[in-house]
């Protein structure tokens, strides 16, 4: 049979790490290496310390010194930190180091401790405390391992030779980076001729960070293929060999690489390093003149991830507390925690931010996070409280993280209960003894657990109200209810009863409240017109009916006196209009009565009567005018001839007779009918053109050829 028809064929493989080359490095400052972790201090004088692991001898590995140290044992060296004590002690005069245990770098790959020196007599720091890193050497100790073992794999017979039939890894957890504990050779001890193992696999080693986001490139790999065109395309995938999917890959349409990129996020102190095996086949297989196995291939990505200075992260978020209102000051309340979880492990400083806690209700403990209270607490003021703490890394200050924590103030019995409202009670004076005056309830600031109960009581006295008593319901409310009947506002205006209330916390406290019970002249049904008010309102003392009297007066006065200086002003105002009117009046009169009389000579001017004593009662000018524009109309229509204008003549003849203070404006009578037989004609406008009596315009009569010639003119 030939070689190549055998389907299944066990093989084994031997797989050897490369040996220990070198021997160890030379000690090295940690200053130098460790320069982004560590405070450089002066006067402090020590090396990097180095210890090979599964070293069981204890032995000395390093010295701490203080330039300040002259050798006369005065300065004491103390060591803290990871593993002082248990795992590394110094000597305290000399600042020697030494192990007492065994180290497995596997397990922890190197210690942080802090280092101080003090004076032996004053006990105060000769130098300020600093940190120091022990960082323990690999050794190879650990056997490569397979992943995913047994392999099974076949082949179809008639294979060609140089066929690839399947592709293994192993591991080894040594660290790669020192000599070649990690270095990894393949070898088959079962199975030859038939099969071989290239004894190294190429390997593709990748970077990236553990801060990355996702969707971040890690890198690019590329399958050589001498086909072209759409027979070089390629198809890539990811097989995780830890079973993780932490990376996806696909295809560079233009390149035909694989882009390998970030699918979750990374954590550095959770793994540092994956092993992914990638297989790129074909996209299009020609079963014709290979097999389809042999259009694939594997290969094998080690990415390793780097670490990140990350912010602190607290155990719990948020923080949930209870702690009561009369709690004293300086109660611990909790703790809050957080730590660095990055490698160097950097101490934390809390601090409450000063936004959530404006009123410092609260204090914490820089050092440990425990927090107090600073303040007096009250539930019926503030029941919650809701801060914010900040953590914060004390060798970089901008690395800080923050949490919430809730506060809530539990409550204890420390409110009086009261009245739930302003009771204004009354009685009426018909009211028979065993009438409800009142039903009232209660109210309490507390919170109890259960419910509120109240109790309602009298004042405890050796002598019984006469007036009113309290009945207590048992559903926290009470009744006044009278005593006797024929209360009347005659023998007494108000009753004063003082009510105790009881609640049932504990503490029990009780309050005493005092109602006002007004007696009220009630209508037929029972009721107060003024639901009690126009009780209080006829209490009011003598003192306070005076000074409302006082008030009302002082008000009426008031009005009265800016209404007679409105009035005076009023009648000042007319009074000048009306002497100015007068003066225009008696102007006007003399101009128009000195004309010449038409039946007398021509040559003659008689005046009219002479002006006695007027009365201080005049006619105002528009009624003057209205009835001269009436008589003139009337003339005008009636005639003189006429019954009816004759009455009206000899009216205001006679009116003007008996009146011997009239104004003289009676003048115009005249000219309302001036008789016949005059040789010098008519002086009036009734037979005018130009004149309307009845129009209510100005008009001007010329007046001057009766007199000595001068030009004045008159208007009606």
């Amino acid at each position: 049979m030939d070689n190549c028809s055998v389907l299944h064929m066990f093989l084994t493989l031997s797989i050897m790490t490369g040996q220990l080359e070198g021997n160890l490095h030379e000690i090295q400052s940690s200053q130098t290496s460790h320069s982004s972790h560590l405070r450089v201090r002066r006067g402090w004088i020590w090396s990097q310390i180095f210890v090979e692991e599964e070293d069981p001898t204890p032995r000395k590995i390093g010295q701490l010194k203080s330039d300040y140290d002259t050798g006369d044992f005065t300065i004491k060296y103390i060591l803290s930190g990871e593993g002082a004590g248990e795992i590394f002690i110094i000597d305290e005069y000399t600042g020697d180091i030494h192990t007492v245990q065994c180290l497995d770098r596997e397990q922890k790959p190197f210690y942080i401790l802090q280092a101080q020196a003090i004076n032996r007599r004053s006990k105060q720091p000769v130098e300020p405390e600093s940190e120091f890193i022990i960082k323990v050497q690999d050794i190879n100790d650990n056997a490569p391992e397979f992943i995913n073992e047994p392999y099974i794999s076949s082949i179809p017979e008639m294979c060609p030779t140089g066929t690839s039939v399947i592709q293994v890894t192993a591991t080894d957890s040594d660290d790669p980076t020192f000599g070649n504990n990690a270095k990894l050779i393949y070898s088959i001890l079962q199975g030859e001729p038939y099969f071989s193992v290239e004894p190294k696999t190429d390997l593709y080693t990748f970077a990236i960070s553990e801060s990355a986001p996702v969707g971040t490139t890690v890198g690019r790999i590329m399958a050589d293929d001498g086909d072209v065109g759409v027979n070089a395309k390629m198809i890539y995938s990811l097989e995780d060999l830890e079973g993780s999917s932490t990376f996806t890959i696909q295809t560079d349409a233009d390149t035909q690489e694989g882009i390998v990129t970030l699918a979750q996020p990374l954590d550095y102190e959770s793994k540092r390093r994956f092993v992914i095996v990638v297989e790129a086949i074909n996209e299009n297989i020609d079963t014709r003149f290979l097999s389809a196995y042999e259009f694939r291939d594997r290969t094998t990505l080690k990415i390793t991830v780097t670490n990140v200075d990350e912010p602190p992260i607290f155990t719990e978020t948020p923080y949930r507390w209870k702690v009561l209102e009369n709690a004293p000051v300086g109660t611990t309340v909790g703790s809050v925690y957080a730590r660095d979880t990055d490698t160097t492990n950097n101490p934390i400083r809390y601090s409450i931010s000063q936004y959530t806690d404006t009123s410092h209700m609260f204090r914490i403990d820089f050092r440990n996070g425990t927090l107090y209270v600073a303040e007096s607490l009250d539930r019926e003021t503030v029941a919650w409280h809701n801060l914010t703490i900040n953590a914060r890394e004390i060798s970089d200050g901008q690395l800080f993280s923050s949490v919430s924590v809730i506060i809530m103030v539990l409550d204890i019995n420390d409110n009086m209960p009261t009245l739930s409202q302003h009771y204004q009670p009354y009685v009426c004076e018909d009211t028979k003894a065993g009438e409800l005056i009142e039903l009232i309830s209660a109210t309490d600031a507390d919170d109890p657990v259960d419910s509120h109960h109240f109790y309602f009581s009298m004042v405890p006295d050796k002598h019984i109200n006469p007036n009113f008593t309290i009945r207590d319901n048992q559903d926290n409310t009470a009744g006044i209810l009278a005593r006797r009947s024929s209360f009347t506002r005659h023998e007494r205006r108000q009753y004063y009863l003082p009510v105790v209330i009881r609640d049932s916390g504990s503490p029990v406290l009780s309050g005493t409240i005092t109602l006002t019970i007004s007696v009220c002249a009630c209508q037929p049904s029972g009721h107060c017109p003024s639901g009690g008010v126009e009780a209080q309102a006829l209490a009011l003392d003598i003192s306070m009916q005076t000074v409302l009297g006082l008030s009302l007066c002082f008000i009426t006065l008031a009005v009265l006196s800016t209404i007679m200086l409105a009035v005076r002003k009023y009648r000042t105002l007319r009074l000048k209009k009306l002497l100015t009117h007068k003066l225009e009046t008696e102007e006007f009169s003399e101009k128009a009565m000195s004309f010449a009389i038409p039946e007398i000579e021509s040559n003659k001017t008689v005046s009219l009567r002479p002006h006695p004593r007027r009365r201080e009662h005049r006619l105002c000018r528009e009624e003057v005018a209205a009835s001269i524009r009436m008589s003139l109309c009337h003339s005008n229509l009636i005639g003189p001839e006429d019954e009816v204008f004759q009455q009206f003549i000899m009216e205001r003849l006679t009116d003007a007779d008996e009146d011997l203070y009239v104004p003289p404006f009676d003048w115009l009578h005249t000219y309302a009918f001036e008789g016949t037989g005059s040789a010098t004609g008519s002086l009036s406008s009734l037979d005018s053109v130009t004149f309307d009596p009845c129009d209510e315009g100005p008009h001007f009569l010329r007046l001057t050829p009766w007199q000595s010639g001068a030009e004045d003119e008159t208007s009606f």
